[in-house]
C-alpha cells in the first residue's frame, strides 16, 4: 500500500475554528488540508495549504498536534494517509464568513465558503476524519504558545 504524506490546519482566532464548504459539491465540512510535496517539510506543507485553502496571509504556526495514519482502501484507493496535523493562528484580520478560489496545484481553482466557527462548542463534524485531533487542539488552547524554541 502506498504512503501518501498529508497535513491537516487547525486555524484559530480567539475561541473559534475556521471550516469550509465547497461552493459546488458536497464534500462535506472540512479544514485546510493537502498533501506534502517531494522535498517539502510536513511544516512548510501546511503553511503552503492553509494560505492556498483560504488566502490568509498572517497565519502563524503554533504547534504541531499529533499525526494519524487513514486507510483510504475502504474509498476505493490502496493508499494510507499519513496525516500530520498542525494548530496555526490567524494574526490579523479576516472576515466571518467569506468565499475564495483555492489557489496553486495548477488545476483550475475550487471556490470554498469559509467562515468561523465556536469551538468547541459549535464545531460541525468534519469530513474525512479531519476532526481526529480536535481534543489535542483544545488542550493547545489551553497551554497557550509554546515555548521558545519549540
Amino acid at each position: 500500500m502506498r504512503v501518501v504524506e498529508k497535513v491537516v490546519a487547525y486555524i484559530t482566532r480567539d475561541r473559534h475554528l475556521l471550516v469550509f464548504r465547497h461552493v459546488d459539491s458536497e464534500a462535506g465540512i472540512q479544514v485546510p488540508a493537502g498533501t506534502v510535496e517531494p522535498g517539502e517539510s510536513p511544516e512548510h506543507a501546511v503553511m503552503r495549504e492553509a494560505r492556498e485553502e483560504t488566502g490568509l496571509p498572517a497565519l502563524e504556526l503554533r504547534r504541531f498536534l499529533g499525526a494519524r495514519d487513514v486507510d483510504m482502501s475502504p474509498h476505493g484507493r490502496a493508499e494510507l494517509h499519513r496525516r500530520s496535523f498542525y494548530h496555526l493562528d490567524l494574526r490579523g484580520d479576516a472576515p466571518s464568513v467569506w468565499r475564495h478560489v483555492e489557489a496553486g496545484g495548477g488545476a483550475p481553482g475550487i471556490e470554498f465558503e469559509l467562515y468561523w466557527v465556536l469551538f468547541p462548542d459549535h464545531v460541525p463534524e468534519l469530513a474525512a476524519a479531519q476532526g481526529d485531533l480536535l481534543a489535542e487542539l483544545a488542550a493547545s488552547l489551553r497551554s497557550g504558545p509554546p515555548p521558545e524554541g519549540a
